[in-house]
């Protein structure tokens, strides 16, 4: 299937075969909200009287795509660079007993298919031949006002589909909204609803929220809705407020990192967000780590409870890769933040990391607020900023080279490997003679010669 992201152009003509065709056609849902908000719409869809076969019938079956036929919607494929567009029929939806689709649909008019959408912003139509908006529900009216609004009975809505709350959240966050008060209080009263829906879904809106600039004001209408305690209650502290946080949401200092995160990846976010709920400093607290002289030893390692980060990344049904670069981060934050007081060895190691990047944009968010300063992560960028010979030459020694020399294989290979790697990097040895000379005398203080 072509999954590219489809042209304008061929949403218009998707449009206008249609009505040569005899049907009423028109943009639809986030396409006509973006447009109305000066966004680029990240994709078109497009909704009309013709049927799920009058539609195959109009573009050909080798142009379009079954997926949501159940449903009344039918992909329409572009050729070569035009992406696809999902083409629905004009509905009305009847029960939701899995809060989530449907049961059966009846194919109806704009009128009532405007009236079964979520919210009064994403339930306006566009007629894209002649510019005009055709709006059923006050979603214009709405997005002036700046107002994420329910369509009709807000309980019915949420009951409907649980993940529209969620999607209430996001939309409010995303574009700087507010949540019409209605529509709040039915967030408030079903929130424990929420239970019933899919990880993956509910993983899919928080990866959009986290990684979206307004992921600070995301987790506090979380909070202030009652989401957060059934989304994420590990990171839950009551009362902790200093003039911001809400009640019932993460500490006042997991929602400044938040804030200063610089375009992060969802692992980063998400590390910071579980920071504070899953690391165990040593006795000194944050302030007190701050307030030590720039030249202090650096505090104790703190410990990572890698049992509640697994088990919300299991929970969330997270990939192996997002879960590992939540580890990543929070297992290398003591290193990278402390890095221009540790020995350099240690920290080239963790900066020839694939993901060193990632790491020191969650670095550089906690070192901004805990310690008001990022010594460690500039220190480390000027070192990534130097020619790569210079803060990563090659290993002087290999393992082949130390079996080569007659020394015996085996688990105290790495040891020895490590230690010599050590010594290059400080400069001690420069040769692999030295290298190897230097192997030989720590294989015979560990008896393995």
């Amino acid at each position: 299937m072509n999954a590219l992201k489809p042209d304008r152009e061929f949403a218009i003509s998707v449009v206008r075969t249609l009505r040569a065709a005899g049907y009423q056609a028109l943009w639809a849902g986030g396409c006509v909200r973006d447009q109305r908000l000066g966004f680029e719409p990240k994709d078109y869809d497009v909704a009309t009287t013709a049927t799920p076969d009058q539609i195959r019938e109009t573009f050909g079956r080798r142009r379009t795509i079954e997926i949501g036929v159940s449903f009344g919607v039918i992909t329409v494929l572009g050729n070569g660079q035009q992406g696809q567009v999902e083409v629905a029929t004009f509905r009305r939806d009847a029960g939701y007993s899995d809060g989530r689709r449907p049961d059966h649909v009846t194919f109806s008019s704009p009128v009532e298919d405007a009236q079964r959408r979520d919210f009064t912003i994403n339930g306006i139509f566009h007629d894209p031949l002649t510019g005009e908006d055709i709006d059923y529900v006050g979603g214009g009216e709405d997005l002036e006002h700046r107002v994420i609004r329910a369509i009709g009975n807000p309980h019915e809505r949420f009951a409907e589909d649980k993940l529209r709350m969620l999607r209430a959240v996001r939309f409010a966050a995303t574009y700087g909204f507010h949540i019409e008060a209605r529509t709040f209080a039915a967030l408030q009263e079903h929130a424990g609803d929420l239970l019933v829906v899919s990880a993956e879904r509910i993983a899919a809106e928080m990866r959009r929220m986290l990684v979206h600039g307004s992921r600070r004001k995301a987790i506090e209408l979380l909070a202030e809705s009652r989401l957060l305690p059934i989304v994420l209650p590990e990171v839950v502290v009551a009362g902790e407020t200093k003039g911001f946080g809400p009640p019932g949401g993460p500490t006042d200092r997991t929602l400044l990192m938040l804030d200063a995160l610089d375009q992060p990846s969802f692992s980063a976010a998400l590390a910071v967000l579980l920071r504070d709920a899953v690391l165990t400093n040593d006795d000194r607290s944050e302030e007190d780590i701050a307030a030590a002289p720039a030249n202090a030893a650096p505090p104790q390692p703190p410990l990572v409870n890698t049992q509640v980060v697994n088990a919300i990344c299991r929970r969330w049904r997270l990939s192996n890769d997002e879960t590992a670069g939540v580890l990543l981060c929070l297992r290398h934050e003591w290193l990278l933040r402390y890095a221009d007081r540790l020995p350099w060895p240690e920290v080239q190691r963790v900066l020839t990391h694939a993901r060193i990047q990632e790491m020191l944009a969650y670095v550089q968010a906690v070192c901004n607020i805990a310690d008001g300063e990022a010594a460690g992560p500039q220190f480390c960028r000027a070192k990534l900023a130097l020619p790569a010979e210079q803060w990563n030459p090659p290993p002087l020694v290999t393992g082949d080279q130390l079996k080569a020399a007659g020394l015996r294989p085996g688990p105290h290979f790495r040891t020895i490997l490590e230690a010599v790697r050590d010594a290059q990097l400080e400069g001690a040895i420069s040769e692999p003679a030295e290298a190897l000379e230097k192997a030989r005398q720590i294989a015979a203080s560990m008896g393995e010669t």
